[in-house]
């Protein structure tokens, strides 16, 4: 039975490889990012890739619609560079070939090296970029703790390798750095960042100054904001797929991409071309279904294998947390860590709003003694922010209310405490650092 397997992988694997037969179409219509091909809808499937033929030079895109008279291609280049009569043909399925010595390199939506390294080593089995997830019932449990090394994660929101969490947070409210200092966190064997829709300018500074050291540990799939929409709804597949390899691999990967609203202002595009209405805020049915998709491929994988630690920075469009795609992903996810601008104007980071951040594979982490003081810590907290209005009228007397005067005392120093710059070094004990916080400078009564 290993015999007749292994040579059935072969057989589609050699048929992966194979030119296939040269079918082709004529360019009917030009747009400014899609074209209409006809003559072809006989022969291609959605998801298809279909090349144009320009002198001898090909310039590939995806069959995003098909009709009796017709096939709409949504080109991976920024613009049409073709034209009404030109030559189209059915082209190879995008596949990658991932390898080991990928650690290091920066490549592009498409798995081509763009850090002028040199060509990349493949690997000796092609992977789909629109790979299923594992089986339900055939993947591990997520139950084993990590250290971030951020304190304020690793105390309120903890996490377990597998688990998927989202970052969300208006623009400059330090989601970058907070991403910077998770891509530093120990114990994980391999990290794959996608940056979707960055500044150009961002790109160096992320993988010179973020990742550091572990850059040596990092495959970084890089799609900027002036690259076409369907370069950029690939790359967090592209990094996705880079990630289930080392994952199958045993290895515990660390999957970062920045950012997931990204893919879907992306995956709008690209359905709008296909003609599909718009349902929600300009968002067409099918992105909904798309995210899902996406976000279920990371995880754990099969029992016995790694597992792919996602982290999703999800950009709330004017801070509005109840936007569509942010609401989506929310019900998605493991968790969600909500940076608040409020607290990033106090000068306090990472901008964490413990809150309304929730890990919902915690309790894997919390002993029970180490859960009841987060929830009274939790419970003070939120006491001290609902009386602000009432402190700063002058309308508190310290010894009126010792539950009030215990949250006056302490909280502030739990926000000190939780403060941890880029630079500073990575949490070893965050229980035992705020202990030894709080300590030290008994509050006055």
């Amino acid at each position: 039975m290993d015999a007749l397997e292994r040579l059935q992988r072969e057989v589609l694997e050699a048929d992966l490889h194979l030119d296939p037969v040269r079918v082709g179409g004529v360019v009917t219509e030009v747009g400014p990012s899609a074209y209409r091909v006809a003559g072809l809808s006989r022969y291609l499937k959605l998801g298809d890739v279909v090349a144009l033929d320009l002198d001898g030079r090909s310039a590939p895109g995806e069959v995003v619609k098909i009709d009796i008279s017709g096939v709409t291609v949504k080109s991976f280049n920024a613009r049409v560079e073709g034209g009404v009569g030109n030559l189209a043909f059915r082209a190879r399925p995008l596949l990658l070939k991932p390898h080991h010595s990928w650690k290091g390199r920066v490549v592009n939506a498409l798995g081509a090296p763009v850090d002028g390294l040199g060509p990349l080593i493949e690997g000796s089995h092609s992977q789909p970029i629109d790979a299923e997830p594992p089986p339900a019932m055939r993947r591990q449990r997520v139950q084993k703790p990590i250290r971030t090394g951020v304190r304020v994660i690793d105390f309120f929101t903890p996490l377990c390798a597998g688990q998927r969490v989202g970052i969300f947070a208006g623009s400059g409210v330090g989601k970058s750095t907070l991403l910077a200092m998770l891509a530093g966190s120990p114990g994980f064997d391999s990290v794959v960042i996608a940056l979707v829709g960055e500044r150009g300018r961002e790109v160096r500074e992320f993988l010179d100054e973020a990742l550091g050291e572990n850059r040596k540990l990092a495959i970084t799939v890089v799609s900027t904001g002036d690259e076409s929409a369907m370069m950029r709804r690939l790359a967090p597949k592209t990094a996705m797929t880079i990630a289930e390899f080392l994952r199958d691999q045993g290895e515990s990967v660390l999957l970062i991409v920045d950012s997931i609203t990204r893919f879907a202002h992306a995956a709008r595009d690209v359905a709008l071309a296909a003609g599909e209405p718009a349902v929600a805020r300009g968002y067409a049915p099918s992105v909904f279904s798309e995210l899902p998709k996406l976000l279920e491929r990371a995880g754990p994988g099969v029992i016995g294998g790694g597992a792919i630690t996602g982290v999703f920075s999800v950009l709330v469009d004017g801070d509005d947390h109840n936007d569509p795609v942010a609401d989506n992903i929310r019900g998605t996810l493991d968790g969600h860590i909500v940076l608040d601008r409020a607290i990033a104007d106090q000068g306090r980071y990472p901008a964490v709003n413990v809150l309304t951040s929730v890990s919902r594979l915690a309790h894997h982490v919390w002993t029970k003694e180490q859960r009841a003081l987060v929830m009274k810590l939790r419970a003070m907290i939120a006491r001290f922010e609902s009386s602000r209005d009432l402190r700063l009228m002058g309308g508190y007397q310290a010894g009126s209310d010792p539950l009030m005067d215990q949250a006056v005392g302490f909280t502030p120093k739990i926000h000190e405490a939780m403060n941890q710059a880029r630079d500073d070094p990575p949490s070893q004990d965050a229980f035992r650092e705020l202990a030894n916080a709080l300590q030290s400078d008994k509050p006055a009564a």
